[in-house]
């Protein structure tokens, strides 16, 4: 067999550390899918010792994240489909369209993204440091010693507790969100007869439902994600740190990878969802 030169093992170890975090990031998902089902198998197999945690968590996750989901919602709201729109709007004297305008921006897009972006940030790292702080003091493995399993005990009560509470809040940040709109009106001075008028008539119970499902299911990609980098954490306080910053990363990824495929996939099987009136 042929000895490989020095420039050839040099291009092929140059070639390993480039792919390297590539390789990590597929290995990973792999990871987390099996993760994604071992979870599902234990939140509906019984027993069913978690209520007491998922109320907990569910709690926890609620207190930390509805005052910053306000602020973002009404900013994003006001800011980006509210006045920038309502300028485009002017120009044309349609600012009566601009309750149609935030069923595309809001109802289908915004109030979902904020909605993950604030529970990621916010509830996910705190589940991430949790977890890895478990994982460092080695309090994972000692229920596993004592027969105790931490995906049914700790990875599940979190799993659901925060696709509950990132449904519930996208409602809460759909009436934020169009509040935004309404504030634009006012302060252009417009009646507000002609934006909730194209706002009821462009919304539907699809864009209702499909918002809340999509939002829900972005809870359990950033459930997923946050438990598996703090209970595979390592190298003390700083592992836990790097664990919390690639949690979140890897959560906004996994977040805009669904939303494409979510929404392509919703507006296939509803084409009226297509044409905004």
């Amino acid at each position: 067999m042929r000895s490989r030169s020095p420039e050839e093992m040099n291009v092929r170890s140059a070639v390993d550390r480039a792919f390297l975090p590539a390789k990590s990031l597929f290995e990973q998902v792999g990871d987390m899918m099996i993760l994604t089902a071992r979870t599902l198998v234990s939140a509906v197999k019984p027993p069913y010792p978690y209520g007491e945690e998922f109320i907990g968590q569910f709690l926890f996750a609620l207190q930390l994240c509805w005052f910053p989901l306000l602020v973002s919602t009404v900013a994003f709201g006001f800011g980006a489909p509210g006045l920038q729109a309502a300028n485009f709007l002017s120009l044309f004297g349609a600012l009566d369209r601009l309750g149609g305008f935030f069923v595309l921006a809001s109802i289908r897009e915004f109030a979902p993204f904020v909605t993950a972006v604030v529970v990621a940030g916010v509830a996910g790292t705190a589940i991430t440091a949790d977890l890895g702080a478990r994982k460092i003091r080695e309090e994972l493995d000692a229920l596993q010693v004592l027969g105790v399993d931490p995906i049914k005990n700790l990875v599940v009560p979190r799993f659901l507790a925060l696709m509950l509470i990132t449904g519930l809040l996208d409602i809460y940040a759909l009436v934020f969100g169009i509040s935004g709109g309404i504030i634009t009106e006012l302060l252009y001075k417009q009646p507000l007869g002609g934006f909730f008028a194209t706002l009821f008539s462009n919304s539907s119970i699809t864009d209702l439902w499909g918002s809340v499902i999509k939002c829900t299911l972005f809870g359990a990609i950033i459930a997923v994600v946050c438990s598996y980098k703090g209970m595979t954490a390592s190298g003390g306080a700083a592992g836990v740190g790097r664990a919390v910053n690639e949690a979140v990363v890897i959560a906004f990824m996994g977040v805009f990878a669904f939303n494409y495929a979510f929404t392509q996939t919703l507006l296939a099987t509803h084409p009226e969802l297509q044409t905004i009136r």
